[in-house]
């Protein structure tokens, strides 16, 4: 794509290209417009000598002193003299006039008198006044003949003419001028060339039309090969730029190029990453259907900014995973806590029994095997699912050793068959639900009597997916339910944008990704109730 020959050896720069040609077109339109002009002047040129002569020649032919000198015996005595004075003072270049035969009276060469004229008499001694261009005794001239009458005939004929010459030089006068103005249009012309060949040299950076072309094309190429989403945000908060990737990401329909960012229908949150004028790094952002991590960088060009540029990366299987992968660990930690309270448990009993004390040894042991053995059956009875039996028992046990307790209500029941569910939706939708709940009865646990308490219902209903949660908290205020389901929103500390808040998110998200409604609830503690709708039984009314 690129080259490494210098520059002044490649081919020429689009800038450059654009130069000549624009110097050349302003240069023909120059050179056509002062040909234009030439001929339109000595076309006026033309005309103007036609009215001129054809002026004179009526003049002299309606003056009554030729009229009065043609009845003389002599008439060129006296028209010779006026003839010329008048030519002297109309400066056109002869004035001649002549017998119906063309017999000259007057010429502005005396020796001349007497000679036949030279050129057209007939439409004059039909009594009609005409011009011609003829060359006669002074070279080519433009003439005008008009007729002298006297009774009803025409008694003589008058001809003024000026020579071509004469029309010739009047024009070589006005060229000066002509070519001044056309050299002044050439070079405005070719300094905006300049001007406008410098700018775009500036902003396309001397690189030649295949250059741009290849780089338009790897450009486009890049833009549909790459896997991250990519958006270019203006200064004015509009899409200068929106790949397919990133189109599918954001869950648009079309290509939003132009449109303000506020209009694409996403969450105010993300709205307001895509318009910030700061960097934004790694982000965490859910949509409807996915978890999105977002970077933004603002761009400046010569100390100007020019906007945003953001990419999106679909983070939906990675923090699956890692919900996956927090879930192992809260089994890992369970296990690792009932192994050292086992352990403590195994020392007491072994020192029971050491001590001679075998009956309170063996109460001691089967109390405690009692107690989680009801725990296992409670759960694997009414939970046949094994991943969320699975996340009730290492639940119950987290919560047991932090203090609280975790409950299973009479009427739940989750029997072995096809839910319809992915399990790991329903281990984010109830993990998350449970963890905030236990979070939230141990740290209002000081204000209440009794130990901190978590209850879970999950129940399966031939048109729905039941799950509850509820706990001994302070409860959830109504007015900010609504917000509880967005990123960033928290009760503890270090929420927000860049905290926590990212379960209630997640929990949202999973639950309109199957239809289905959360309710929020609760006096003495907040109630969280998620209903699923089964497959095939959403209303579709």
């Amino acid at each position: 794509m690129w080259s490494d020959e210098p520059v002044s050896t490649r081919r020429w720069s689009l800038a450059r290209q654009l130069l000549v040609l624009q110097a050349v077109l302003v240069a023909v339109l120059v050179a056509g417009g002062a040909v234009l002009a030439y001929v339109d002047a000595r076309r006026a040129s033309e005309d103007r000598a036609r009215e001129e002569v054809t002026a004179v020649a009526a003049t002299v032919a309606d003056a009554p002193n030729v009229r009065a000198a043609l009845r003389t015996g002599e008439p060129s005595r006296e028209l010779q003299p006026f003839a010329e004075r008048v030519r002297q003072d109309t400066g056109v270049d002869f004035i001649t006039i002549m017998d119906p035969a063309g017999v000259r009276y007057t010429h502005p060469d005396p020796e001349r008198i007497g000679g036949r004229f030279l050129g057209t008499t007939a439409p004059a001694l039909r009594g009609r006044m005409f011009t011609e261009t003829y060359t006669g005794t002074l070279g080519p001239s433009i003439r005008a003949v008009a007729p002298v009458t006297e009774d009803g005939r025409v008694s003589a004929l008058v001809a003024v003419g000026i020579t071509v010459r004469a029309v010739s030089a009047e024009l070589a006068r006005r060229l000066p001028p002509l070519l001044l103005v056309a050299c002044a249009v050439l070079g405005v012309g070719l300094l905006g060339s300049y001007l406008v060949s410098a700018r775009l040299r500036r902003q396309t950076r001397g690189v030649a039309p295949a250059e741009l072309s290849s780089m338009f094309e790897y450009y486009q190429a890049i833009l549909r090969s790459v896997r991250e989403g990519l958006v270019l945000v203006g200064r004015d908060g509009r899409v200068a730029l929106c790949n397919h990737a990133a189109r599918e990401l954001l869950g648009l329909s079309g290509d939003p190029k132009g449109r303000p960012v506020g209009e694409l229908g996403l969450s105010p949150e993300l709205v307001s990453t895509l318009d910030a004028t700061e960097p934004r790094t790694d982000e965490i952002h859910v949509t409807d259907t996915r978890v999105l991590l977002v970077n933004t960088a603002p761009v400046t060009a010569k100390d100007r900014e020019m906007g945003n540029v953001v990419t999106l990366r679909d983070h939906t299987e990675l923090q699956s995973l890692t919900g996956e992968l927090d879930t192992v660990r809260g089994f890992a930690e369970s296990l690792r806590s009932q192994a050292h309270e086992s352990a403590n448990r195994l020392h007491a009993v072994v020192s029971l029994v050491e001590l001679g004390r075998i009956e309170e040894a063996l109460v001691f042991a089967t109390a405690e095997l009692e107690t989680a053995q009801q725990l296992t059956d409670r759960v694997m009875g009414a939970v046949s699912e094994p991943v969320l039996a699975a996340l009730l028992l290492g639940k119950s046990a987290d919560a047991a050793e932090r203090g609280a307790e975790l409950a299973l209500t009479e009427d739940t029941a989750l029997p072995d068959t096809e839910t319809g569910f992915d399990s790991r939706d329903l281990v984010t939708i109830l993990g998350n639900l449970i963890d905030n709940a236990i979070d939230a009865a141990i740290e209002d646990a000081g204000s209440r009597r009794g130990r901190p308490r978590v209850t879970v219902t999950v129940r399966m209903d031939p048109e729905a997916l039941f799950l509850r949660v509820a706990d001994t908290g302070p409860g959830v205020d109504q007015g900010t339910a609504r917000e509880m389901f967005r990123r960033g929103w928290s009760t503890k500390p270090g929420g927000g944008a860049a905290g926590r808040g990212l379960g209630l998110a997640l929990v949202g998200q999973a639950v309109r990704r199957y239809g289905g409604t959360i309710e929020v609830g609760g006096d003495a503690g907040a109630v969280f109730t998620v209903t699923l709708p089964r497959a095939g039984t959403e209303d579709t009314g």
